[in-house]
């Protein structure tokens, strides 16, 4: 956990004129963060995957993604017990922006892997709480409860957090875990660049977006929302994404 680690030296090999240089920034903090204990191997190979629909996406909030985060900011704003799940990935990526999203809309902060790891869940908490979280919660097993249908270590969550909650963000999620959580009666927002996976395709509300970019837009929607009614339906909202991959390939392909 070192200032001076090889994956921290790295960013400065990076020029600001490369055309891929958020790109590389943004690989560079995930192996930074496996490096420092946070980062599942398999968290590697699963950016990966989103990295290459962000491709497909243009790498911008599209449309449909400004209207997605429109609802989550909403239903963030109006829950009553909102939780935000934190896995390593989105720790690596996104600490500020997570504990100020927290502030904002006054939801509780849960550390949750799927690949569950005592060390692992003290480095993430122990970065939460560098950038001004008071309190975490995953990490005591004793006010546990289990969500029914998962036998993943993910079904341990704590009472008092997602157990309890009405609304919960699972930024970079899994399927299995977004359904037992809507069957508990819960809604699911959740970012995911892919949307045809099961975790876009079960939640309430699919962020396609990548979560870096994203979650700076909703901080600010949160800030601004006026708490106005908004019609969402995700399963249209996903076929409008999966319309913009398809426009932005056949794009390529007469320039191909």
């Amino acid at each position: 956990m070192g200032q001076d680690s090889p994956s921290k030296r790295r960013y400065s090999l990076i020029p600001t004129s490369h055309p891929r240089a958020i790109s590389l920034l943004i690989r560079e903090k995930l192996v930074h963060g496996f490096d420092d204990g946070l980062v599942a191997k398999e968290g590697l190979i699963a950016h990966g995957r989103g990295e290459t629909f962000d491709y497909l996406l243009g790498e911008k909030t599209t449309k449909n993604a400004k209207k997605a985060i429109k609802a989550a900011a909403l239903a963030l704003i109006l829950a009553k017990s909102p939780v935000i799940s934190v896995n390593g990935n989105i720790a690596a990526l996104c600490a500020k922006e997570i504990v100020l999203l927290a502030r904002i809309v006054d939801a509780k902060i849960e550390v949750n892997l799927f690949y569950s790891d005592k060390k692992r869940k003290q480095y993430i908490a122990r970065l939460l709480k560098k950038n001004g979280v008071k309190e975490i919660l995953g990490l005591d097993p004793r006010p546990s409860r289990r969500i029914a249908g998962l036998d993943s270590p993910r079904r341990v969550v704590d009472k008092d957090g997602i157990y309890a909650a009405d609304v919960v963000l699972v930024p970079l999620e899994d399927g299995d875990r977004t359904l037992a959580l809507k069957k508990a009666g819960k809604k699911v927002i959740t970012f995911d660049l892919n949307p045809l996976s099961r975790t876009a395709q079960t939640a309430d509300i699919t962020i396609v977006d990548n979560v870096v970019r994203g979650l700076h837009s909703l901080i600010k929607e949160c800030k601004n929302s006026k708490n106005q009614k908004i019609q969402f339906d995700n399963k249209k909202n996903l076929s409008e994404a999966i319309n913009e991959i398809k426009k932005n390939l056949a794009r390529r392909a007469r320039h191909a």
